[in-house]
């Protein structure tokens, strides 16, 4: 594989053989520059992070000192941030990762095709990008503590942000979510959803929940019922009578 545009890599765990590995495997990458210098611990990723400027951090979680979260957390408070990866054994700590702006989650141990599929989108968040986000937040529009939903896949914990989801549709005890790159299930219900993603999504029924920027129409069909059109949805879905005004509520102050 081959990288479009050249990127250096830091890398940083407190097991020699784990940062051996992961060496191999970005030195497989063509254009991809592994730094030298290697860290085991957070505070010593924060040093050769001023000293190298890297693009991308690979960054493992439970380290002895300065753990990945708490590392994570002063790289994001930096002028020009490079892009956390978190590389981690443990699988409970997703939702806090994407916290700390990491750009995505891997479970060791990790495959090479994970890893290259990885930095290449991570590679589409410019150093400047990254910077500006967080001159954004700093200003008061911070972060919101649910900007992305987790889901257990094939390919271990994977992390949607929610401005990429346009409905979250339950059927008996699973929420399928539907978004921008296709769908996944969840173990959490509608109602839990709902109170803690807040006024970006809107109940259309007891089964589903749908995001206001994904809603492209609201009508009234030949059978007297109330449906919405949703953005990338190729059938219209149905508004229950208690969720009309509601709907219509919305849409009227859009």
């Amino acid at each position: 594989m081959t990288i479009n545009n050249n990127i250096k890599v830091l890398v940083c765990d407190d097991e020699p053989l784990a940062r051996e590995r992961m060496r191999i495997m970005l030195d497989r990458i063509t254009g991809v520059e592994a730094v030298k210098e290697e860290a085991g611990d957070g505070q010593h990723a924060l040093q050769l992070i001023e000293k190298h400027t890297p693009d991308i951090v690979l960054l493992d979680i439970r380290m002895p000192g300065m753990d990945g979260l708490a590392c994570a957390q002063h790289i994001a408070r930096m002028d020009t941030p490079p892009a956390v990866i978190f590389c981690t054994a443990y699988n409970d700590h997703a939702l806090d990762a994407f916290k700390a702006q990491a750009v995505d989650y891997l479970l060791k141990p990790v495959r090479q095709a994970q890893l290259e599929d990885t930095l290449q989108r991570a590679q589409r968040l410019t150093r400047s990008q990254l910077s500006a986000l967080n001159a954004k937040q700093g200003e008061g529009a911070q972060q919101s503590p649910d900007s992305h939903i987790s889901a257990r896949t094939h390919k271990g914990i994977e992390l949607i942000p929610v401005d990429d989801i346009t409905l979250f549709h339950a059927d008996h005890k699973y929420v399928t979510v539907h978004y921008s790159r296709g769908e996944v299930l969840i173990d959490e219900s509608l109602k839990s959803l709902q109170s803690r993603l807040g006024e970006s999504f809107v109940r259309i029924h007891r089964n589903a929940l749908v995001a206001h920027d994904a809603i492209e129409n609201f009508m009234r069909n030949e059978q007297g019922f109330y449906e919405i059109h949703i953005r990338g949805k190729e059938h219209p879905m149905v508004v229950s009578r208690r969720h009309v005004a509601s709907v219509r509520r919305l849409l009227s102050n859009r």
